[in-house]
């Protein structure tokens, strides 16, 4: 089964090298599909790859969606303390296939030790769920990206310095883009909120403006008024 995984994952690499990604996605789930359901290193691989395609065709739920899988995959293969020689014939270079060219040159080489191959798998894992979550907007994803990036910054000896500019330059850029989501997020609820209490105040003749929120500068507190 796990040679069968393989053999799918081959050619679902070389259809990502191709920009068939579409295909490549397809195969993926192929191999996810035979691969022994123990395995949670190899299963988390192939979910990155996963994300990797969606990325690649600006598909940021799906990118996300299978990013979090592999994520708690790894949780999983780390808590278990899998075997760090199983399948390390199949698992070297595994993402060779979907890196850049830079990024590959400033790669440490493969390490033997499945707590580094963790590691180093949850960071490329991490930088693709924060950046689909960041294209993809609103509130809570670019807070959740903003979280991914704080995770990564604390994983430093495992970037490589173009990632370690990008986290930097996305954890002062982040904040004030979730900030201005909040608001307008908050103002759309209680516009939709006002309108549900209008509806409901309309047969006594009253509406939402005829109830004022009135705030308390020395204690913070907020009371309300009704005015006719």
């Amino acid at each position: 089964m796990l040679a069968k995984s393989n053999s799918h994952k081959a050619e679902a690499n070389t259809l990502f090298g191709s920009g068939n990604y579409d295909a490549a996605i397809n195969k993926y789930d192929e191999a996810i599909a035979v691969c022994p359901n123990y395995l949670d290193y190899e299963l988390a691989v192939l979910r990155a790859n996963v994300s990797a395609c969606h990325l690649k065709l600006e598909e940021w739920k799906e990118a996300i969606n299978n990013a979090t899988t592999a994520l708690d995959c790894l949780d999983r293969a780390e808590k278990q303390g899998e075997d760090s020689n199983k399948s390390a014939a199949g698992n070297e270079g595994v993402e060779g296939d979907i890196v850049s060219a830079g990024a590959a040159k400033t790669t440490p080489a493969p390490s033997r030790s499945r707590a580094d191959d963790i590691a180093k798998l949850r960071v490329k894992i991490l930088l693709r769920r924060a950046r689909a979550r960041s294209e993809l907007g609103g509130w809570a994803n670019l807070e959740g990206a903003i979280e991914d990036y704080k995770r990564l910054e604390g994983m430093a000896a495992f970037l490589t310095p173009a990632d370690r500019r990008t986290v930097q330059a996305q954890l002062r850029a982040l904040p004030p883009r979730a900030k201005e989501a909040q608001e307008k997020e908050m103002a759309e609820m209680w516009a939709k909120l006002k309108d549900l209490g209008n509806g409901l105040l309309r047969p006594f003749g009253l509406s939402t403006d005829n109830f004022k929120f009135i705030k308390d500068e020395k204690t913070g507190s907020y009371s309300l008024n009704f005015q006719k």
